[in-house]
């Protein structure tokens, strides 16, 4: 049985021992009134490392690294504040190994913070999260839940047993939302050339974000489409209601949206409470390269900040600043390929927001290489799509040269030709 305490009788100091590193779920997963009294309680801890996923509060300041040594997988959401000068360490990896990761020690987690809510099965959910918490739960030496009976009851990978937590705070804090962004033209554009590329009856991965909301918006004319993602938004919810996603057609997982986390608002919350029809699945099955690989026709869509002309894609860097992640780019990109009538799709505006620069570039230099030319299938921009598909260097340059911005075209002819790769 957990100990049960109150949040004013929670006391880090007599709980964290000296140079341990504490984490909490990502994105909505944060127990919000833990990790709050977690950093006001900073200065009565010795040597503590943070480690976080992406970050959809403002909890972590960068002022918190003055006790606080941080780590983090990515420079996604609220991390971006942490990103600059190298404050926050990332660790490049693909989702897929982050639970093995934790379950080896690679990635160290002595304390995990989580927020629960009990289920009526028995033991406790999760509600808005699966993810990698799992292996947290199970490997770290202590865990800390907060309950929040906000939270939606799921099921699947989102349940834990009573026996996994030490300590239960009562203090029913708010479940952070993160609503649906606001779409541009050109990311509707950009989004209306990538459905055109999405048959009926396929399986999408959607992921959150400008892209991933423009483009479910444009596939408002589609039929009976199954959904299989690392997270999911409100945007779903309105698929699924319009009749859009019936998941008839999956090929595993029937009938059912899988995915490993809610980052939503109070909506998509309310809308898988209770529901069957949404499972929550740890990142060890949503990332498997043997559960994609048995998807109807799987299409998978992810985002970029620049493609080279060879194929070469970095999703990470961008102004000299780590802003993106690894994440499961490589992990989908693969599994769209491998699925039967599957495609990998990397998507992204033919230029940066004040049109200054084209996002189709020749070469990219002092930048990470996130996804292999090898890998790479589709890039869309909103001009059109380049199948890179079995295509040489010099057929990769001119159809990706054929998606750029027409301003920048004429100088992208001249470095492949340069490059003698034209």
């Amino acid at each position: 049985m957990p100990k049960t305490l109150s949040l004013s009788e929670l006391r880090y100091a007599d709980l964290v021992r000296e140079g341990e590193t504490l984490s909490w779920p990502q994105g909505p997963g944060e127990p919000v009134a833990l990790s709050e009294a977690l950093m006001a309680q900073r200065h009565e801890l010795k040597s503590p490392t943070l480690f976080i996923g992406m970050s959809a509060s403002t909890t972590v300041q960068r002022e918190h690294g003055d006790v606080f040594s941080l780590r983090g997988l990515n420079g996604a959401g609220t991390n971006r504040r942490l990103t600059g000068g190298g404050l926050l360490d990332i660790i490049p990896c693909h989702v897929s190994s982050v639970p093995s990761l934790i379950r080896s020690g690679a990635i160290r987690i002595d304390v995990a913070l989580v927020q629960v809510r009990p289920h009526p099965s028995g033991g406790y959910t999760l509600g808005v999260i699966a993810d990698s918490t799992q292996a947290m739960i199970r490997h770290a030496r202590l865990v800390i839940a907060q309950l929040n009976d906000g939270l939606p009851l799921t099921g699947d990978d989102a349940l834990v047993a009573e026996e996994d937590l030490d300590i239960l705070v009562e203090s029913h804090g708010r479940v952070l939302e993160m609503p649906d962004p606001a779409i541009r033209d050109v990311d509707q554009a950009l989004a209306r050339q990538v459905a055109g590329v999405i048959p009926d009856r396929a399986t999408v991965q959607l992921g959150i974000g400008v892209l991933p909301v423009a483009v479910a918006r444009a596939l408002d004319r589609h039929r009976e489409l199954g959904v299989h993602s690392g997270v999911i938004s409100d945007v779903v919810v309105d698929l699924m209601e319009a009749g859009v996603v019936t998941n008839a057609h999956k090929g595993c997982d029937a009938g059912r949206v899988v995915t490993g986390g809610l980052f939503g608002t109070a909506r998509l919350h309310r809308f898988a409470d209770g529901n069957h029809a949404i499972a929550m699945r740890s990142a060890d099955y949503t990332h498997h390269p043997a559960v994609t690989a048995k998807l109807h026709a799987f299409h998978t869509i992810n985002s970029a900040v620049e493609v080279d002309l060879s194929g070469q894609v970095n999703s990470e860097l961008a102004g000299g600043r780590y802003l993106g992640a690894v994440g499961g780019q490589v992990d989908f990109v693969r599994g769209g390929v491998a699925s039967p009538g599957g495609r990998s799709i990397i998507a992204l505006p033919s230029a940066t927001a004040e049109g200054a620069q084209s996002r189709i570039v020749p070469m990219l230099l002092n930048t990470p290489v996130t996804t292999a030319r090898s890998d790479v299938d589709l890039v869309v921009t909103e001009f059109g799509v380049a199948d890179l598909r079995g295509r040489s260097l010099r057929d990769r340059a001119r159809r990706l040269i054929a998606i750029a911005d027409p301003r920048f075209r004429e100088d992208l002819e001249r470095a492949a030709a340069q490059a003698q790769v034209a």
